[in-house]
């Protein structure tokens, strides 16, 4: 078994309160909260996707990956039909990442 080594850090409390809440419906930890913020983070800067292309992946993402409450069928279904009226969101992000690829070239 390889063994992770953990290095401590100091972070703004709002930060860390932010972290809190978002891990909280996730079930995460904060650190795993503000893990996953930073692997989000490190993927968006190395493909050069926008704010708002890497949101949308990340929702879409999500919304097949997570169980989904009873309550909430409804306004995922909203979501997914307006995400699928834009036309497809995994082409778009390919192409935004070749074309980034290819002026990195």
């Amino acid at each position: 078994m390889a063994h992770t080594a953990f290095a401590s850090v100091k972070l703004p409390s709002p930060l860390v309160k932010q972290a809190r809440q978002a891990a909280q419906p996730m079930r995460r930890s904060v650190a795993g909260q503000i893990e996953y913020w930073a692997t989000l983070g490190q993927i968006v800067e190395h493909t050069g996707l926008s704010v708002q292309e890497a949101r949308a992946a990340i929702e879409q993402y999500e919304a097949r990956h997570t169980p989904i409450p009873p309550a909430s069928i409804e306004a995922l279904t909203t979501r997914l039909v307006a995400a699928q009226t834009q036309a497809s969101l995994a082409e778009r992000v390919r192409q935004v990442v070749q074309e980034n690829q290819a002026r990195a070239s």
